[in-house]
């Protein structure tokens, strides 16, 4: 290993940044897409005798992907296998996946990042849109909407949940029969969206009548799912997969 260290040591001083070169239509934020990562790395690497190989394990659920680097002397350093589910079970849902794994995959082997990542977008606080209106002396700044009070859903599909005016950069959540819910941002959505699933998963209803009111209630707010970025597809993905081990235990 001694020479592809020595090779990989000189080759992470020359990396270039992970340039935020790339646009979500939807949430209007910027992120390094998989050519800016590979053009960050790629020149550094070869400059130094490696080459850089991106390897697909099989995988029922979605892409396992392993990250080599091989160094011309036959040395060779696995970066091991990073596994993401698939969102939908069809080739664009493996290919969203795929991409997903090899920027993330390669990222953690070279140990670079962009200035802001989507796990740290994911996981913040949103910023009040708000925020960016100079304070007037004299002019009072309006108060964002607060957050919808979700304990009042019932075991079945919520009955007593109100509508709230929209709010700069809010997002419906659409529920079968009854009124939306206006989400202040599209982390309080995915939160909004796996407390409502879960109760109809965890109800005294018939197994049939779960999938169906699942099924109604993903139907019905799939444009904003088919929306959402690579780490918020993880997290919707990973709430549906327990919620099917949950259907499965009753079945």
């Amino acid at each position: 290993m001694k020479l592809i260290a020595t090779a990989m040591v000189k080759a992470q001083k020359e990396f270039g940044p992970a340039l935020k070169s790339s646009t979500n239509p939807y949430f209007t934020s910027k992120y390094a897409d998989l050519a800016a990562c590979v053009e960050a790395v790629i020149d550094a690497l070869n400059n130094n005798g490696i080459a850089l190989i991106q390897k697909c394990h099989e995988s029922d659920t979605g892409v396992n992907v392993e990250t080599l680097l091989l160094h011309e002397s036959g040395e060779s350093l696995s970066c091991g296998v990073l596994h993401v589910p698939a969102s939908k079970q069809d080739p664009q849902g493996y290919g969203s996946a795929l991409t997903y794994a090899r920027r993330y995959s390669l990222m953690a082997a070279c140990g670079i990042a962009p200035e802001d990542d989507d796990g740290n977008a994911a996981s913040r606080t949103a910023r009040n849109p708000l925020d960016s209106i100079p304070k007037l002396a004299g002019v009072p700044i309006p108060t964002p909407t607060p957050k919808v009070d979700l304990n009042s859903i019932k075991e079945d599909i919520p009955s007593s949940v109100k509508t709230t005016l929209p709010t700069p950069g809010s997002v419906r959540l659409q529920i079968p029969g009854k009124d939306a819910i206006e989400c202040k941002n599209i982390e309080e959505f995915i939160s909004s969206y796996n407390t409502v699933a879960d109760k109809v998963a965890n109800s005294k209803l018939a197994l049939a009548d779960k999938q169906k009111k699942l099924l109604e209630f993903n139907t019905l707010n799939k444009d904003t799912i088919e929306m959402l970025s690579p780490i918020q597809m993880v997290i919707m993905t990973s709430a549906k997969q327990n919620r099917k081990k949950v259907l499965d235990g009753v079945a």
